[in-house]
């Protein structure tokens, strides 16, 4: 069976949004919203309370997004919600109205589009919340309610807000805010089907899938993607799975997943025994121990080894999510390994995604200091930013960095060098971790004629089949 992605993925540079912590911008319609005792927006964020950042905010940013390179967007969940983040869903067809409701997302789907910007959604299927009407409906009417089967309840009563009793239903992780679909009803099925086909034929561009490895139920995925594919063939499927992902990357499920086993390592090489293993825990792709640059090239060739290449063309490349800390704390505030680590994402194949603000040096520990409130411009660290502007650039500039094969040319000590190919252009990427200047030179068996260096600082040199460079401590150099 041959392999379908979406192309546009292959093209795209992701920016993933909280949208509580990205941007408040003036509500046209609803007044009132303006009165509302938002958490101050320069204070550390809560796990409870809201900073009142919203889709209208979004649309004003719009333009930033655009210079830094930014042509698609993956946005944590913006539905109706009793939470900040909004993974306790109350209502899958209505935006949350803090966040400017449907009204603010047609309209922040329409200026994204002009800007060929595209707009993926996070779906929530696993599990709905206590405030989801059909839940809800059980929790006033018990046995009574025509939605008993659509979750999974043990006993009677049931025990929504009281720890001291039994739930006496399934939640996830056994969380009894978050009570979990019985995807085995074929009326959950077809549900949740329909919101996915409901918000595609609205103009999404796709769906990141939330806790996907959780719902069991033989077929499911299968019909999801033949179902989104019917509506748009171009659609993105990707799930946020950590580890190997091999089962659900067989051509009919997802495009991708979120590339933990890529951030792992990455961490690893660039940060070294900077990383504060502090921030960590389960679900954790632990970028520890330290590796050198033999060590980081086993683990990326086996990584291209793991899926298809049309696969790895449209997975999500990370460094930080809103499930992890923010690199710059876990590197201990060393901005070099900050800047190697995002010149490798930005040369790897697959989309890279940023996390809002680590492209300004936004710190921010373990949940919820990783979900701090974009910074003012002042605060900006401009050497991060330029960093992340020429990269993306870059990216944009040379079809090779793009699609084009990923070969490791050198890996010895603290310098790793791998060839991006593709037709006749090649471009060579080179990193140096170490605290010295570091001169190596090794033979090709193939003529590569690139030397002038594009991005970063250093020297390539080559004389028929042999190749030097010359890279200063802590740096990285891209050449064409």
């Amino acid at each position: 069976m041959s392999i379908q992605t979406p192309d546009w993925v292959k093209q795209a540079v992701f920016y993933q949004i909280f949208p509580d912590r990205f941007s408040k911008g003036v509500q046209p319609l609803r007044r009132f919203l303006s009165t509302i005792p938002f958490e101050a927006w320069e204070n550390p964020p809560t796990l409870q309370g809201y900073k009142g950042g919203d889709l209208w905010g979004v649309i004003e940013r719009l333009d930033y997004l655009q210079d830094l390179g930014i042509n698609a967007i993956y946005f944590t969940p913006i539905f109706q919600s009793a939470s900040n983040h909004r993974y306790h869903t109350h209502d899958y067809y209505q935006v949350d109205p803090l966040l400017g409701g449907n009204l603010a997302f047609e309209k922040l789907l329409e200026a994204a589009h002009q800007r060929n910007i595209r707009v993926v959604l996070d779906g929530v299927f696993n599990h709905a919340s206590r405030g989801f009407f059909f839940f809800h409906d059980i929790l006033e009417n018990g046995p009574y309610s025509p939605w008993l089967d659509w979750f999974k309840i043990e006993g009677w009563p049931l025990s929504a807000y009281d720890g001291s009793l039994p739930a006496n239903y399934v939640g996830w992780a056994g969380n009894r805010a978050l009570p979990q679909f019985n995807h085995e009803n074929p009326a959950v099925r077809e549900y949740l089907m329909e919101v996915a086909e409901f918000w595609l034929r609205c103009g999404i561009d796709g769906w990141r899938l939330d806790v996907p490895n959780e719902i069991t139920a033989p077929g499911f995925w299968q019909e999801f993607r033949s179902r989104v594919k019917a509506i748009n063939p171009e659609a993105y499927i990707v799930g946020e799975i950590w580890e190997d992902a091999r089962h659900w990357l067989d051509g009919t499920q997802f495009d991708g997943v979120m590339n933990y086993l890529f951030a792992a390592p990455t961490i690893a090489f660039t940060a070294g025994d900077r990383v504060d293993r502090s921030q960590f825990r389960d679900p954790s792709y632990q970028p520890f121990p330290a590796l050198s640059a033999e060590g980081y090239a086993q683990k990326i060739e086996a990584l291209l080894q793991l899926y298809p290449w049309e696969i790895q063309l449209t997975q999500l490349n990370l460094l930080a999510s809103h499930d992890t800390a923010r690199l710059l704390t876990i590197a201990q505030e060393d901005i070099a390994s900050v800047e190697l680590a995002t010149l490798l994402l930005l040369t790897f194949p697959g989309a890279p995604s940023i996390y809002y603000g680590d492209e300004v040096g936004l710190p921010g520990a373990l949940d919820p200091d990783s979900r701090r409130a974009f910074p003012a411009e002042a605060q900006w660290n401009q050497m991060v930013l330029n960093c992340h502007r020429q990269l993306i650039h870059l990216r944009h500039q040379y079809s090779a960095l793009r699609t084009g094969s990923y070969r490791v040319l050198l890996a010895q000590g603290d310098v790793y060098v791998f060839a991006r190919s593709l037709d006749t252009e090649t471009v060579i990427v080179a990193v140096n971790t170490g605290t010295e200047p570091a001169q190596v030179r090794f033979g090709l068996d193939e003529a590569i004629t690139s030397s002038r260096v594009v991005f970063g600082s250093g020297a390539i040199a080559h004389e028929g089949n042999y190749f030097s460079l010359s890279l200063p401590a802590r740096s990285g150099l891209i050449g064409v």
